[in-house]
């Protein structure tokens, strides 16, 4: 998550920290549950490391935190790499730091997904390319010359070569943005990035409630799994249903955004605002079913927390594993 912090966030409230910390306390490490993987989106947050709640002191270059991430977690959602095209060598690194269990679920650059490309955040070469054709601070894919929208592709194909190559990719997140309605037009864009990258395992994020039309909804999850793509079941106040399927029998996702309505809605909010919520363990309690139902169809489930403001992630990543725990341990008692 990057963007324009502002200057001051509301604390969660403190009797729902106290419940969730309290129940994040009981999480095993890493926490995980069979065929169940939690994780957060990002481990290198700036309210996360300023909070002090979660790394320790000693924790201050990014090998470190990492490894310290993966002593509690087998899945990190990268959300880098949809703002900037890493190096394959920054990428590689990761690798050596964490487990062989350990997961990475790759955010796609703009360039798989429609949204604008920050020109400025491009490779130096790229970045000249464009503005020598006039694009110089942002432009969208579909108006990038051809040899450029090429190279783009390839670059960002070589960042994913190391996890591929170990076995550590999950999955390769494609977030369309809220423009990103149901028509032909778009239906066919997801089989022309399948047609193109065969081998990766796309997951898809829809953001218009069009497509979950009692008409449409159906449709949508044959073509996903016509294309092996996986769907993103969401928890978010965006106005898209918080429906749950299995379209890619190898791996089911669900994100969870937070509740925090006015700052999701918020016309230039930063992501601090949009995403300032802590579940509070009733929320994440109403999830334990239909993600344990997700573990049965699918191979495995990546539960993945986006509210990354302080270590509200972090805690509720832990509280979803431990009531899944409980629940299954009810459930055996009979």
């Amino acid at each position: 998550m990057t963007g324009k912090p502002r200057a001051s966030i509301p604390e969660a409230d403190p009797e729902r920290r106290r419940r969730a910390s309290e129940l994040a306390a009981e999480a095993p490490l890493p926490a995980r549950r069979e065929r169940v993987r939690f994780g957060t989106a990002g481990w290198t947050d700036r309210t996360l490391i300023q909070s002090k709640l979660f790394y320790p002191p000693r924790a201050r270059t990014p090998e470190l935190r990492l490894k310290h991430y993966a002593a509690h977690f087998e899945l990190v959602e990268v959300d880098a790499t949809y703002y900037t095209l890493l190096e394959p060598a920054v990428v590689a690194r990761w690798v050596e730091w964490t487990p062989e269990t350990f997961r990475f679920d790759v955010k796609a650059f703009p360039i798989l997904t429609g949204h604008p490309i920050d020109v400025l955040r491009l490779p130096t070469d790229l970045r000249a390319a464009c503005q020598a054709h006039g694009f110089e601070r942002r432009v969208y894919p579909d108006r990038l010359p051809p040899e450029i929208a090429h190279e783009i592709h390839a670059r960002f194909a070589a960042l994913l070569a190391p996890l591929a190559s170990a076995g550590r990719l999950g999955a390769v997140l494609l977030q369309f943005p809220p423009w990103f309605s149901a028509t032909r037009a778009n239906a066919k864009k997801l089989e022309d990035l399948r047609r193109d990258h065969p081998e990766l395992p796309f997951a898809v994020e829809l953001r218009n409630a069009s497509w979950f039309l009692p008409e449409r909804r159906e449709r949508l999850l044959d073509l996903l799994r016509e294309q092996r793509m996986s769907f993103v079941a969401v928890d978010a106040p965006s106005g898209v249903p918080p429906l749950v399927a299995v379209t890619r029998p190898e791996l089911a996702i669900v994100r969870f955004h937070g509740h925090n309505r006015a700052g999701w809605a918020k016309p230039g909010a930063a992501v601090e605002e949009r995403f300032n919520y802590l579940y509070d363990p009733d929320e994440l309690r109403a999830w334990v079913e239909p993600v344990a139902q997700l573990a049965v169809e699918a191979a495995e489930v990546h539960a993945v927390f986006n509210n990354c403001v302080r270590d509200y992630a972090v805690l509720n990543a832990k509280d979803l594993a431990v009531l899944m725990e409980r629940a299954e341990a009810t459930h055996a008692r009979g």
